[in-house]
């Protein structure tokens, strides 16, 4: 009997173990079919033989052409879905809200003000014109919310949250204010609001890499400590975490990421809502196993839904934050559902 208990528990071990390794398998084969379908798909499909015979130099030109021209906009895919995805993780472990997303900080809202201020008195267009804007909006607008929610006391998940819902409802009555008032900034304004990975080159991407990449970094670093954070601030506390200090560093972690993808993309909805769902579905409650495969899932998410929207409405497109939006409203619906269960 008393040998029962730890050989019970090493087999489930060994079953947990193993099932985090077939999901890891999975999501990199359905991560690398998506890649694929990115460079297929199109207003002209293209077979896996054109794209391998690009990929060796010996296709014809036309199909190089069609084909090289969805690079930019697969490696921008594989950039935001890893970046949002990670910030919706960093998000839920900080506020301990299995509802928070990254607008949830105001950061959607800090770089849809920003495009606006910019393209409305300051003369910016296109989409490189935009990204810079963008991008310093996100940022400050996190800080903001952090700066708010930790004025007066220490940091708790309830005021960074009431403190991203008051920026988030300020600034969305001031780009309503000045796109309303300004035909030609709303025509703009528009298009950018909905996201979408088309209609962008490598110019986009390479200035937003490495806010991602030092955000990716901060992740990783951050995993152990999550976990510790999720048992309360005082039990993280009386463990030797640092509450404040973990928070902050995850936010700021959260802010770059979403920022990034926001800044190159545009605010794409319900990714940083959906896949950590899904990825805790996975693996557990780890948040070592889940900020990694969220870097695996959010992709995949974002470059199939993508491929969906090229396909869809053939030979127009239906941009990719349309798409995520059909995607993610049932994941936010079943999350609810399940929250209540557990209640």
């Amino acid at each position: 009997m008393t040998r029962a208990g730890p050989e019970r528990r090493a087999r489930s071990g060994r079953t947990s173990t193993s099932r985090r390794v077939y999901a890891l398998l999975i999501g990199v084969a359905v991560l690398a079919c998506a890649l694929l379908a990115s460079v297929m798909f199109g207003s002209r499909t293209t077979s896996f033989g054109e794209v391998l015979g690009v990929l060796s130099g010996t296709a014809d030109p036309y199909v190089t052409t069609v084909v090289e021209s969805r690079y930019p906009r697969t490696a921008l895919g594989l950039l935001a879905g890893l970046c949002l995805a990670v910030a919706g993780t960093l998000t839920q472990g900080v506020t301990r809200n299995p509802l928070a997303d990254p607008g949830l900080l105001g950061i959607n809202a800090g770089a849809a003000a920003s495009v606006v201020t910019a393209t409305a008195f300051l003369g910016a267009s296109g989409t490189t014109d935009t990204m810079w804007w963008a991008l310093p909006g996100a940022l400050l607008a996190g800080l903001v919310v952090h700066a708010i929610g930790s004025a007066g006391a220490s940091t708790t998940p309830v005021r960074l949250v009431l403190a991203g819902a008051v920026l988030s409802a300020v600034l969305m009555a001031f780009i309503q204010a000045v796109t309303l008032s300004r035909p030609k900034v709303f025509d703009s304004y528009r298009y950018w609001v909905v996201g979408a990975l088309g209609g962008r080159d490598f110019d986009v991407l390479l200035p937003v890499l490495p806010f991602a990449a030092f955000g990716l970094v901060i992740a990783l670093l951050l995993g152990p400590a999550l976990n510790t954070m999720a048992l309360g601030d005082e039990s993280a506390a009386s463990l030797g975490a640092h509450p404040a200090l973990v928070r902050g560093a995850g936010l700021f972690a959260a802010t770059l990421l979403s920022a990034a993808a926001t800044a190159a993309v545009g605010p794409i909805a319900f990714v940083g809502l959906a896949v950590p769902h899904l990825v805790r579905a996975l693996v557990g409650v780890d948040f070592r196993l889940r900020i990694a495969f969220s870097a695996v899932a959010g992709p995949a998410l974002l470059l199939l839904a993508d491929v969906v929207g090229r396909v869809v409405l053939r030979p127009q497109e239906l941009m990719v934050g349309v798409v995520t939006a059909f995607i993610g409203a049932p994941a936010l619906l079943y999350a609810v559902r399940r929250m209540r269960g557990t209640a």
